[in-house]
């Protein structure tokens, strides 16, 4: 999904239904050409670590912790956590065009 290209909730629950909330826990972020992506993350990863390790990264949500609910089919199907996801994405990367610093977006929606 890419945020130069309209998207939809519908792409978006698809990328959030992919994965598996008890798993892991992830990361959704903005990469520098508006590709979103979201990542699993090991059981002791700490968010300053995947900032650090990427160099593509533009903006990100709070990680996404094991077990509470943000990302499986169950969040997938809440178009209106969905849609408050999308539309957060899409402001962060409005703000963010053109600049150097990664940004993090400190909250879940």
């Amino acid at each position: 999904m890419n945020l130069n290209n309209q998207p939809t909730i519908e792409e978006l629950a698809r990328m959030f239904a992919a994965k598996k909330d008890t798993l892991d826990s992830h990361i959704l972020w903005i990469c520098k050409s508006g590709n979103v992506h979201i990542d699993c993350l090991s059981p002791h990863s700490h968010e300053a670590e995947f900032d650090q390790n990427n160099q593509n990264l533009l903006a990100r949500m709070k990680m996404y912790r094991r077990g509470q609910g943000y990302v499986g089919k169950k969040a997938a199907a809440d178009k209106d956590f969905m849609g408050n996801v999308l539309q957060t994405l899409k402001q962060a990367w409005g703000s963010m065009q053109g600049k150097n610093e990664v940004r993090v977006i400190d909250r879940f929606c």
